[in-house]
């Protein structure tokens, strides 16, 4: 079965076509800047020339549209006819305390994810809107959701309850949720394999490094704490959100800097973290070629990053009573050797010791001590499609 693996964003559609016997796409593409007169398109089919293209994209409808065309070109297209979509497997961000585990698409799967669009306004909505447009597009093709939050279903209560009167969190439904969780399930498989070990036995830390960031402690298979919260501003450094930090700050913006709810929610989430720390950039690579050349404010920003997921590593080895393996993952996670040694500086006490000329060659075990440090690469997508074929069959 052919699955189209759909994530649509606020302002972009990515896209993949992701046959039965290959872990391979057969096409992928990325609409971005929709709803402007100048979005770009760019698509691949494998073993053919590439696509890219400046074009009007109205909304996310026209985008999905262009990506189906873009499928069934005559020359660069990867399948013939829509019929050769044998189901659609997309990305939701948020399923709330409402789904643990990914799901036929539904109405009533449908009211679930618009119910916790108010926990992810910036994503459910668009989610949405590609579920309804598919049902237009390809009527009859059956479509699967598969949820960032639902491998964090699993925490206890003791990880995922703030301390906050339970008549309150339980009327807005407050609680930590955890993000990133597809990746996170995928990477620990991996990690698995890599050690010849069944999951069921292991003990993980997982760290998901990108622009975006979150660590997930995974006993047996199960996610039984992380690092991103109510929402995906709790937690790590990211490339602009700023992770951990005083609630009361933002009280104290409010109070004293004249700064509106809005202003703040632009702040936190847009404007910080590595971008904010350093004046200069979100992107990891830039900043340590800045550090490089002597500027002083980027240094700190990969600093505070590293320390932060040092941090996380020894709390999470005290949760799990120890690690039999970290796993790196993400852009960062899996790129920067400079960024893993840095972080994995300071624990040989968990048995964790990095060789240079293995972190170098970015493993995929770059440990010389007696717990595995792995870099692994992580796929949200054939995780998906994966996921949709699961809930197709009956798993």
């Amino acid at each position: 079965m052919n699955v189209l693996v759909l994530n649509c964003g606020s302002s972009s559609v990515r896209f993949q076509l992701i046959g039965p016997s290959s872990d391979e796409p057969l096409g992928k593409g990325h609409v971005e800047r929709i709803g402007a007169a100048d979005a770009v398109v760019t698509y691949r089919s494998r073993g053919k020339a590439g696509v890219r293209e400046t074009s009007e994209v109205g909304d996310h409808g026209a985008a999905l549209r262009m990506a189906l065309a873009n499928l069934l070109h005559d020359e660069q297209g990867a399948i013939a006819t829509a019929s050769e979509i044998g189901a659609v497997g997309h990305r939701v961000v948020h399923g709330g305390g409402i789904f643990q585990d990914a799901a036929l698409i539904t109405e009533y799967v449908i009211e679930g994810i618009r119910s916790c669009a108010r926990f992810a306004p910036l994503h459910n909505p668009h989610n949405l809107r590609g579920i309804q447009v598919c049902a237009e597009l390809l009527p009859g093709v059956p479509q699967v959701a598969v949820f960032d939050t639902a491998f964090h279903q699993t925490m206890p209560p003791e990880a995922y309850t703030y301390a906050l009167p339970q008549d309150i969190s339980r009327k807005l439904r407050i609680r930590r949720y955890g993000f990133h969780g597809t990746s996170h399930r995928f990477v620990a498989g991996l990690a698995a394999e890599t050690l010849g070990r069944p999951l069921a036995e292991l003990r993980l830390i997982t760290c998901h490094l990108g622009n975006g960031a979150s660590v997930t402690a995974v006993r047996g298979g199960v996610s039984v704490e992380t690092s991103m919260g109510f929402t995906p501003l709790e937690g790590l450094v990211m490339g602009t959100r700023c992770g951990d930090m005083d609630p009361y700050v933002v009280l104290y913006l409010l109070e004293n800097d004249g700064m509106s709810a809005a202003d703040i929610g632009r702040l936190l989430n847009e404007q910080s973290g590595l971008l904010g720390l350093s004046g200069v950039s979100n992107d990891m690579r830039e900043l340590l070629g800045e550090a490089e050349l002597g500027n002083a404010s980027a240094r700190l920003a990969v600093d505070v990053f590293c320390h932060r997921v040092t941090k996380y590593i020894g709390a999470y080895a005290a949760v799990l009573g120890g690690a039999d393996a970290v796993v790196f993952t993400g852009g960062i996670g899996e790129g920067s050797a400079a960024v893993r040694e840095q972080i994995c500086r300071g624990l040989e006490f968990l048995g964790i010791e990095v060789s240079p000329e293995r972190n170098s060659a970015h493993g995929p075990n770059i440990s010389v001590g007696t717990t595995p440090v792995l870099v692994v690469h992580t796929n949200e997508e054939l995780a998906i499609a994966r996921e949709t074929r699961r809930v197709l069959s009956g798993g």
